[in-house]
């Protein structure tokens, strides 16, 4: 048996998360079993859970998180046994299925678990699945960004501060958004040149006198819907707005001629649909910048496996710098 934390029933965390007992999994043909040492949270979890927007149930017992970090104990048919042992972090692990990594194992396909580079902790690579991916989607799926101007909305989010370093590292010029000083500081550390505070500045105005006039060539944005006007001022002609989310306002009127005379791209990044071959070209790239010594992984919270539903709660606080992830530890 193993130990795992799960949902019957969506709702808040604290009513619905439940501690127990469960079969150990086994894996199928094609599968890894990976003993989780670290499950990474994010806001596509606590959604889920919560019921966002009319969201159902999808089996009658779920094992939340698609993202986790661990050992590989066992393998299926198909599956070279030479992997046992092997570190891993994982990806998608509750994609088409009911059961995540918020247990003490998890069985998913073999090309889902990736080798973790020695100079990565587990706590690293329980955020390497959602964030580090779609943000390397978000600021390379239209092509490279050297010589570009790019803009990274929310950049101490836990996407931001990928997309930042993914851009930087690629030669790009990157400017920021960000809400307080302390996040200023975290954003360039990251790589970001220019980081606009926009609670105290004109957003579009400063993004337009930092680049003498002729605005972004990319935008990573957090909040499609909130930061819309914006984006339409300040992206070039034939400029990419790629979105991972948009909260605030779910539903937003998209102006369409005062982004169609601009030839603008709208790219929305759903990691959980991303081409094999996008997954792959993120996958060696975490990998380069780790060994390079080059990627900043930042923990914002740690939390253990019975603290479950307060994990959950930290993530939609919207209060933590960084990611939040749940350590089970060693057998």
């Amino acid at each position: 048996m193993m130990r795992a934390a799960w949902y019957e029933r969506t709702g808040p965390a604290r009513d619905v998360i439940t501690l127990g007992d469960m079969p150990v999994p086994d894996p199928g043909p094609g599968e890894v079993r990976v003993q989780i040492r670290a499950s990474g949270i994010n806001p596509s979890d606590t959604k889920k859970r919560a019921g966002w927007l009319g969201a159902s149930m999808t089996a009658p017992r779920i094992i939340p998180h698609s993202d986790g970090a661990g050992v590989i104990e066992a393998v299926g048919a198909d599956v070279n046994p030479g992997r046992v042992g092997e570190r891993v972090w994982v990806y998608k692990a509750q994609r088409g299925r009911a059961f995540g990594t918020a247990a003490e194992f998890v069985a998913l396909p073999a090309s889902q678990a990736v080798r973790l580079p020695d100079g990565a902790s587990f706590a690293d690579g329980a955020c390497f699945g959602v964030p580090a991916q779609t943000a390397h989607n978000a600021v390379f799926a239209d092509g490279l960004v050297r010589g570009q101007t790019v803009l990274v909305a929310g950049a101490a989010g836990a996407v931001g501060h990928y997309a930042v370093q993914f851009a930087a590292w690629s030669g790009a010029r990157v400017i920021t958004t960000v809400s307080s000083d302390q996040k200023a500081d975290h954003a360039r550390a990251g790589g970001a040149d220019d980081v606009i505070n926009y609670r105290l500045e004109d957003v579009a105005q400063k993004v337009m006198a930092l680049t003498g006039g002729a605005g972004v060539d990319r935008i990573i944005e957090v909040d499609f819907g909130a930061n819309l006007a914006i984006d339409c001022a300040i992206i070039k002609p034939n400029g990419v707005i790629a979105s991972y989310s948009s909260t605030a306002v779910p539903e937003p009127v998209l102006p369409y001629y005062t982004l169609a005379h601009k030839g603008v791209t709208v790219r929305l990044v759903q990691l959980y649909l991303l081409p094999e071959p996008a997954h792959e070209a993120a996958c060696r790239d975490i990998s380069t910048l780790i060994e390079e010594g080059k990627l900043i992984n930042t923990i914002g919270q740690r939390f253990s496996l019975t603290d479950t539903a307060l994990a959950h709660e930290a993530v939609e606080s919207g209060d933590i710098m960084g990611n939040v992830v749940i350590e089970i530890g060693a057998p």
